[in-house]
């Protein structure tokens, strides 16, 4: 809880001065809404009831325009605080929505390995909005109800101490009944919170995999599955339910109890209670005020459990600070040559279940290497080492002579350009999802898209480079996709590129294209390879072969073939599949 507390103060802190501003009006409305049934109580007693229409320098009609500026007053000062929480509201959805989505942003690659993208989008979306309920519906009303309590009973034991006590008779009742109630909602909606969770990560999975589970024809499947999520969190919220609805029939009952006190001993002047009619009206008014508080807390209850799990999910991943890449230290590079070297390299994603193994090699400036090898080989894993996705456990990378570890991650990723064998395609124009926010001139849009050869297929769209793409770039093929990315690639001119078989889905005229576009490139550029397609890296510079982790051939294709090894068996069966 302790934790919890200091959570919220940082998320209030920011906020203290409206929070201070939100208390001191809720004092105003609250003094001017136990003066109404005041100012009802002396026009019954001082007027009606003595039937004069003037006292002094005071009438009824005085009485009225006090009444009705009060009102006036009141609702004004209540629209202003509200205005003001619902802006507080706002500011804290828009910085902690920008905190997590910049944490999601800055964290390395590990974290979203272990984190499935359905539960973040849930902590953006639901969990952010549950937060910012808490200052927008509850802040506005907590401080109010609870002065307004407070007000209410000093004023009942101004007017009558003992007819004050015999209505407070109810009020530890109302307390246990509040309290437990409170202790058994707390518990359902933290097993509800679970479930919610669980769902909004199936329903945003379902959506991202659509497509999957179309081809693989489970849609009964993750219907069923669906509905027992869904049977699951009803069966845990039944209960809520129930004991939500039983809540406000309590309090009604507790409060026309309360109210019965009040008129029989008054009328029977029980325990010698003697007070006038007005007065009566007044602790009638008050019980009515004193239990709509008491009912409105008990009803915020649901949505200040919901975001002190919020809180926690959210600020569970924001204090993760391990998980932060450091984009601020480290070498400026500015001048890249592309002379990378692997020294006695060993990596494992898990401890020391080693995916490479003292692996050494060197690629000169200019020079284009092929990564080959069976799936798990670690051909993948080495293009992400030289990224920094991961950092090496033993032995160093060397760009340039420098240890990677020494450079800024942000400047090393600016230098080098990858291309995946499934490109991500921004539901945004073709022309923003080449440029990708960077500064990049329409000439070299057009210069990428000759280069890539999407120049034909972009051409021939309603709208060319201002086509907007579909989620996820659906409203394009695969090649389609790939083509793109190598627009991509090109317009931002990377010293570095890496190619994790990203020919794989181009069709092999197109694939020629690219090809003598890659090769003018790579004739200045550094280039690694890693391909399915044998017949593409028959001209590279260097091919090395892995198995499980080691280099165990490494030369030319010639040299490779003249071995009769492993590079020349794998290349041999590549073609009798061909064939």
């Amino acid at each position: 809880m302790k934790k919890t507390w200091e959570r919220f103060k940082k998320i209030a802190k920011p906020h203290k001065k409206t929070i201070i501003f939100v208390s001191i009006m809720s004092i105003l409305i609250n003094i001017l809404e136990l003066s109404k049934p005041y100012l009802v109580k002396v026009l019954i007693d001082d007027f009606l009831s003595l039937g004069i229409v003037e006292k002094t320098f005071i009438s009824i009609t005085t009485i009225g325009i006090i009444y009705f500026a009060i009102v006036i007053i009141s609702n004004i000062l209540d629209f202003i605080t509200r205005m003001k929480t619902n802006v507080m509201g706002e500011e804290i959805l828009f910085s902690i929505r920008n905190k997590i989505y910049k944490y999601t942003q800055d964290a390395n690659i590990s974290f979203h390995d272990k984190t499935p993208a359905g539960k973040l989008f849930v902590r953006i979306t639901n969990d952010v909005e549950d937060i910012s309920a808490l200052f927008k519906e509850v802040i506005t009303t907590f401080f109010r109800d609870i002065i307004s309590i407070i007000g209410i009973i000093l004023v009942m034991i101004y007017f009558s101490f003992k007819l004050s006590l015999l209505t407070f008779i109810l009020l530890p009742f109302v307390i246990i009944t509040s309290v437990g109630l409170t202790y058994i909602l707390n518990k359902i909606y933290d097993a509800s919170k679970v479930v919610r969770t669980n769902i909004n990560t199936f329903l945003a999975e379902s959506i991202y995999g659509a497509k999957l589970i179309k081809i693989f024809n489970i849609q009964k499947e993750k219907q069923d599955e669906c509905e027992k999520l869904t049977s699951e969190f009803i069966r845990v919220r039944i209960p809520s339910s129930i004991y939500e609805g039983l809540f406000p029939g309590l309090m009604t009952l507790f409060e026309n109890l309360a109210i019965t006190i009040i008129v029989v001993s008054s009328i029977n002047h029980f325990w010698g209670i003697t007070i006038p009619v007005g007065s009566i009206y007044i602790f009638v008014s008050y019980i009515k005020s004193l239990f709509e508080p008491i009912t409105r807390i008990i009803d915020n209850i649901e949505v200040v459990q919901e975001a002190i799990v919020s809180i926690n999910k959210i600020y569970d991943i924001l204090d993760e600070k391990q998980y932060l890449e450091d984009f601020d230290s480290g070498k400026e590079l500015n001048e890249v040559k592309g002379k990378l070297e692997f020294k006695n390299v060993w990596f494992a994603y898990n401890e020391n279940n080693w995916v490479l193994k003292n692996i050494s090699f060197t690629i000169n400036p200019g020079e284009t290497i092929a990564l080959v090898g069976k799936t798990g080989s670690g051909k993948t894993t080495i293009t992400n080492l030289v990224n920094r996705f991961y950092d090496v456990q033993k032995g160093e990378i060397l760009l340039d002579g420098v240890n990677i570890k020494e450079i800024n991650k942000r400047d090393l990723r600016r230098h080098i350009g990858t291309i995946l064998q499934d490109p991500f395609i921004f539901a945004r124009s073709i022309k923003d999802n080449i440029k990708l926010n960077r500064k990049i001139s329409d000439k070299e849009i057009e210069n990428a898209l000759k280069l890539s050869s999407a120049s034909k297929f972009v051409n021939s769209l309603p709208q060319g480079i201002n086509t907007i793409s579909k989620e996820r770039g659906s409203s394009f093929s695969a090649g389609q996709k790939q083509l793109l990315a190598f627009a991509r690639i090109f317009a931002h001119n990377p010293d570095i590129f890496i190619l994790d078989e990203a020919t794989a889905n181009i069709d092999t005229h197109t694939e020629e294209l690219i090809q003598k576009s890659i090769d003018k490139l790579s004739a200045e550029k550094t280039a690694i390879f890693i391909a399915h397609r044998l017949s593409t890296i028959v001209n590279v510079d260097k091919i090395i072969v892995l198995d499980n982790g080691e280099i165990i051939e490494e030369g030319s294709h010639k040299e490779l073939l003249n071995k009769k090894g492993y590079y020349s068996k794998l290349y041999n069966s590549y073609y009798e599949s061909l064939g």
